[in-house]
C-alpha cells in the first residue's frame, strides 16, 4: 500500500504527458508511437532506470493492448468506407503476409546467413502492418476513400495471418498437407465468430434496456473481448474475430452510439500508449547498435522489395493503377504489432529472438519516421491525395446519429474551380447543407448568395444516402465548376 500512490502518480504523470505529446505528434505529421516510445526508453534503464524484462508479461499485455487496439479500430471503421476496397483488401491482408514472410526470409537467409526458420521468423514478425500508425496517418492525409480504405482494411485484418505464421515458426510445426487447412481453419473460423457474436451483440443491446447510459459502450467492447476469447478457445483466429466483431457493433444502430465510439476511442489511446511505453521500458539502447545493420536490411527488404511484390501481385488482377500501387507499397507502415509478435519466439526462449526484438524496434523507428514523412509527398506527386478531398470529423452529437447524418468538412485549394462558385451554384444533393463557411479563421453561416473563396472551408450536413453523391458534386464542380455536368465531368 506504501507503493499505491507513487505507481498510480507516475502512472498518471506518463499518461498526461503522452496525451498531451499527441499534439506535437500531429503537427510534425508523425505517429505518436514514436513519442510513446521514447517516453518508455527515457524512464528506461537508461534514464530513469525503472527494470522490465519480463518476456512473457510483455507478450500477454502486448496482446491484450492489440485487442483493445483492434476493438477500437473495428468500432471506429466505417462499412461504407471500406467496402469499395474490400477485395483488394482481403487478398492483400492475406497475401502479403505469405509474400513477405518468404521473400524477405529468403533474402535474410543469404544476407544475414540465419537459419531457414529464423530467417522466416523474421519474416512473418515484419509482415504486419499496424492499423494504429496507419489509421492515424492516412485519416487526414486527404488519400481518396477507396485508396486509403484498403490500406486500412489491410492493416486490421493482416494482424490474424501474420500472428499465426508467427506462432507456427515459434513452435516449429511441421510443413505438410495439414498446415494450409489449418490455417484456412483459424481464419474461417475466427470470421465467422466475430460475424456472429458482432451481429448477435447488436441485436442484444438494441433490445436491451440497460440502467445506466455507461453500460452500452462497456457491453461492446466485452461482446468484442467475447469474441477474441471465443475464437482462441475454438484454436482459430481471435485477432480476426475481434476486429470483425468490432466492424459489425460499429456499423449498428446501437444505443447510445456516440458515447460507445468515443469509449473505445479512449480504450485504443490507453491501450497504444501502454504498450508504446512498456516496449520502450523493455528496450536496452544498449542492445541497439549492433541490432541497426540487421534491423536496417530487414527493413529494407520488406518495404522496398516484398511489400511492393505483395502490392501488384495482389491488386493487379483488381485493376488497380500503377499509381495507386506505388502508395500502397510505400503506406504498409509498421508499429505496435511487429514489436509484439517479436516478444513471442522471445518468450518461448528461442536462440536469437533477442536480437529479433531490438532489430524490429529499430525497423519500427527508422522507417516509421522515412515513410511518414515522405507520405504525404508522394501521394501528392503519383495524383492520389487531393487537398479538396472531403473529410469526415469525429463528432459527439446525438442528434446525427439519431438522423443517420455525418459532418464533412472540404477545403478549397488554390487553383480549384470552386472558386467564385455562388453557393447557390453548388447545388449539393437534397439531404445535404453547407451549414458553416470558415474564411481567414472567421465562420460564418452562407447564404444563397455567398461568393466561395481560395482557402475557404466547408462544413457540410448530410445524410448517409446523400453523402457519396456530395462528395461526387464536390469533386465535380472543384474540377469543371458549376457547369461541370454539362462538361460530362462527374466527379467520380
Amino acid at each position: 500500500m506504501d507503493e499505491l500512490p507513487v505507481v498510480l502518480g507516475a502512472g498518471a504523470i506518463v499518461l498526461l504527458a503522452s496525451a498531451f505529446a499527441v499534439r506535437f505528434s500531429i503537427r510534425l505529421g508523425l505517429p505518436s508511437l514514436l513519442i510513446y516510445l521514447g517516453i518508455g526508453v527515457l524512464i528506461g534503464e537508461a534514464g530513469l532506470g525503472v527494470q522490465f524484462d519480463d518476456a512473457t508479461l510483455m507478450q500477454s499485455l502486448g496482446i491484450a493492448a492489440l485487442v483493445m487496439i483492434l476493438v477500437e479500430g473495428g468500432l471506429t471503421t466505417q462499412w461504407s468506407a471500406v467496402r469499395p476496397g474490400l477485395g483488394p483488401s482481403i487478398v492483400l491482408s492475406v497475401a502479403a503476409v505469405v509474400i513477405t514472410v518468404v521473400v524477405t526470409g529468403a533474402a535474410l537467409y543469404w544476407l544475414l546467413d540465419l537459419e531457414w526458420r529464423t530467417a522466416l521468423l523474421w519474416g512473418a514478425v515484419l509482415s504486419s502492418t499496424d492499423a494504429a500508425a496507419v489509421f492515424s496517418v492516412l485519416r487526414s492525409s486527404g488519400i481518396g476513400r477507396r485508396l486509403s480504405s484498403v490500406v486500412e482494411l489491410e492493416s486490421g485484418l493482416n494482424d490474424a495471418p501474420s500472428y499465426i505464421a508467427v506462432v507456427l515458426l515459434t513452435t516449429g510445426a511441421s510443413l505438410n498437407w495439414e498446415l494450409p487447412l489449418h490455417l484456412l481453419y483459424q481464419l474461417v473460423v475466427g470470421a465467422a465468430v466475430g460475424l456472429v457474436i458482432g451481429w448477435a451483440g447488436g441485436w442484444v443491446l438494441r433490445r436491451s434496456a440497460l440502467p445506466a447510459t455507461g453500460l452500452y459502450p462497456l457491453s461492446t467492447v466485452a461482446m468484442c473481448v467475447l469474441a477474441f476469447s471465443s475464437a482462441q478457445l475454438a484454436s482459430a483466429s481471435g485477432l480476426l474475430a475481434t476486429f470483425l466483431a468490432g466492424l459489425v457493433l460499429g456499423n449498428s444502430r446501437l444505443p447510445h452510439r456516440s458515447n460507445t465510439l468515443s469509449f473505445a476511442e479512449g480504450l485504443g489511446w490507453i491501450a497504444q500508449i501502454g504498450v508504446f511505453v512498456l516496449l520502450g521500458l523493455f528496450a536496452s539502447p544498449e542492445r541497439l547498435p549492433e541490432a541497426v545493420v540487421p534491423g536496417l536490411v530487414a527493413g529494407l527488404v520488406a518495404v522496398l522489395i516484398a511489400r511492393p511484390l505483395a502490392v501488384v501481385l495482389s491488386t493487379t488482377p483488381f485493376r488497380v493503377p500503377w499509381r495507386e500501387q506505388a502508395f500502397l507499397s510505400w503506406a504498409g507502415l509498421r508499429g505496435a504489432v511487429p514489436i509484439v509478435l517479436a516478444t513471442i519466439p522471445l518468450a518461448a526462449d528461442l536462440p536469437g529472438a533477442q536480437l529479433l526484438v531490438d532489430a524490429v524496434f529499430v525497423i519500427v523507428i527508422v522507417f516509421t519516421l522515412l515513410q511518414t514523412a515522405f507520405m504525404t509527398p508522394l501521394a501528392r506527386a503519383l495524383g492520389v491525395a487531393s487537398a479538396e478531398e472531403p473529410q469526415e470529423i469525429d463528432i459527439d452529437a446525438a442528434p446525427l446519429d439519431e438522423l443517420g447524418a455525418v459532418l464533412l468538412q472540404a477545403r478549397i485549394p488554390r487553383g480549384s474551380r470552386l472558386h467564385g462558385v455562388y453557393l447557390a451554384e453548388l447545388r449539393v444533393p437534397r439531404g445535404a447543407s453547407v451549414s458553416l463557411v470558415v474564411r481567414r479563421g472567421k465562420g460564418f453561416t452562407p447564404e444563397p448568395t455567398t461568393r466561395l473563396q481560395d482557402d475557404d472551408q466547408l462544413l457540410i450536413v448530410t445524410t448517409e444516402a446523400a453523402r457519396g453523391a456530395t462528395e461526387r458534386r464536390l469533386r465535380a464542380v472543384g474540377r469543371a465548376g458549376p457547369i461541370a455536368r454539362w462538361r460530362g465531368e462527374t466527379g467520380e
